[in-house]
């Protein structure tokens, strides 16, 4: 397991963790990880994701909801700087998202990110040995690297989840229990009952009915919640009438099969 926590930078991370903690009297959690990484980084919001079963990046936390849907936006494109920090299980620092290289390398992840008015990102892998469990990347509304003290500070943060994925025997907890706060309990709980309810509608694995889900949610510009909540709510049911297009576009199965014209999602009821 690569530690960075490890002498003075470690200190004060931990030290601020134990402040924030307290002043809300909680126990340290991935919120608060989250929270003090985008104070030490200056970013106007963190989010971290997880894998969960069958490669689905799935946000956990985020301060705000310009971050979650980033992370949820690079989820349902499959493109974006935390996809590459979480395959390449090295942090990905990139300094300007307006920069041509940039705009090239994750068009749709670049445009978003510019009209939600994000400029540069820092993203960095959760991982034990081989094992990687996640990405937590901080975004800020000015171009430019991290400092030293920004980057090592971040990497902390990073570690901090991890150390917090971990259960009493020091290995890792498959269920990844800790690392759901009540918040986003609540919230996952809610998207994961409409992603069952997809999957039976459209006969698809849950992992494919969520992709369906953010797809239908950032086709139409509306949080995933709230989509979720639609079809928790019968307003919205999958079905197969091919309207929904747009959302088609960004589900197409890895398989390379295109658009077609039906068996897509359906209308609002």
């Amino acid at each position: 397991m690569a530690i960075h926590a490890l002498g003075e930078p470690s200190t004060q991370v931990w030290a601020r963790l134990h402040a924030l903690a307290r002043r809300e009297g909680e126990p340290v959690s991935v919120r608060h990880a989250c929270v003090v990484c985008a104070e030490l980084t200056e970013a106007t919001g963190a989010c971290l994701s997880m894998v969960r079963d069958g490669g689905a990046h799935e946000p956990v936390f985020a301060t705000d909801e310009h971050s979650r849907r980033l992370d949820e936006l690079q989820s349902t494109v499959g493109e974006g700087p935390g996809l590459d920090a979480f395959a390449w299980g090295a942090p990905v620092l990139t300094a300007d998202l307006r920069a041509p290289e940039a705009c090239a390398r994750w068009p749709v992840f670049t445009s978003e990110a510019a009209r939600l008015g994000v400029r540069s990102v820092i993203a960095m892998p959760v991982r034990a040995g081989a094992a990687k469990l996640g990405v937590l990347a901080c975004y800020r509304d000015r171009p430019g690297l991290p400092g030293r003290g920004e980057l090592s500070g971040a990497l902390v943060c990073a570690d901090t989840v991890l150390v917090l994925a971990l259960d009493g025997s020091g290995n890792i907890n498959p269920s990844l229990a800790r690392l759901f706060d009540i918040g986003f309990a609540v919230h996952g709980a809610h998207v994961h009952q409409a992603a069952g309810m997809v999957s039976v509608q459209l006969g698809l694995s849950i992992t494919d009915a969520l992709a369906r889900l953010r797809a239908h949610a950032f086709a139409r510009d509306r949080p995933l919640g709230a989509v979720a909540a639609d079809v928790v709510g019968r307003r919205l049911r999958f079905g197969g009438d091919g309207q929904d297009r747009a959302a088609r576009r960004f589900a197409v199965a890895e398989d390379g099969d295109a658009p077609g014209d039906g068996n897509e999602e359906g209308k609002d009821r």
